[in-house]
């Protein structure tokens, strides 16, 4: 009974917060960000506080400098800005509404299925930067921890559901 608790406990966490494969392209900020154009000052205050965490290691549940996982990074960062968000991935695709891909914004929320066996949401990121068409997003994966990806990426892009905008 105690392997198969094991068991289910390693089966949840690689299946929690999308371990990112290796990829070709790295985020590199630009002076010019779109950042500053978007729109609302709890939005850049959020990206800004996202950012402050980049290089943190994957911690599930975690919700701090010790460690943390992608759902924890959303709530902790909207939490600065006293805007209450769900604890759940999942749960959190049910705020805020649904926009389109090409509207866009530092701020939005991009979701993703990264376990095509159960179709579920179980993963989110924070839309940071969008350059030249290009989306990139923070979040936190099981493999490198809090890091900025492009959803140009093809883990990304295959994985990509939806982007919902809460504030």
């Amino acid at each position: 009974m105690k392997h198969f608790f094991y068991l289910l406990f390693f089966t949840v966490l690689l299946s929690s917060c999308g371990g990112s494969k290796n990829t070709s392209r790295t985020y590199r900020e630009t002076t010019t960000s779109t950042t500053s154009q978007a729109g609302s000052s709890a939005s850049i205050n959020i990206v800004n506080r996202a950012k402050s965490f980049e290089g943190v290691r994957y911690k599930y549940g975690g919700m701090d400098k010790r460690g943390m996982d992608c759902s924890g990074l959303v709530y902790t960062c909207f939490q600065e800005e006293n805007i209450t968000m769900p604890r759940i991935s999942r749960d959190m695709a049910k705020q805020g509404k649904r926009i389109a891909l090409n509207q866009i914004s530092a701020g939005d929320l991009v979701f993703f299925q990264t376990n095509k066996n159960r179709k579920v949401i179980n993963h989110v990121g924070l839309v940071v930067d969008r350059k030249d068409g290009e989306v990139f997003f923070i979040h936190s994966t099981t493999s490198r921890g809090v890091i900025i990806s492009s959803l140009n990426e093809n883990y990304w892009k295959r994985a990509f559901v939806e982007v919902r905008r809460v504030i």
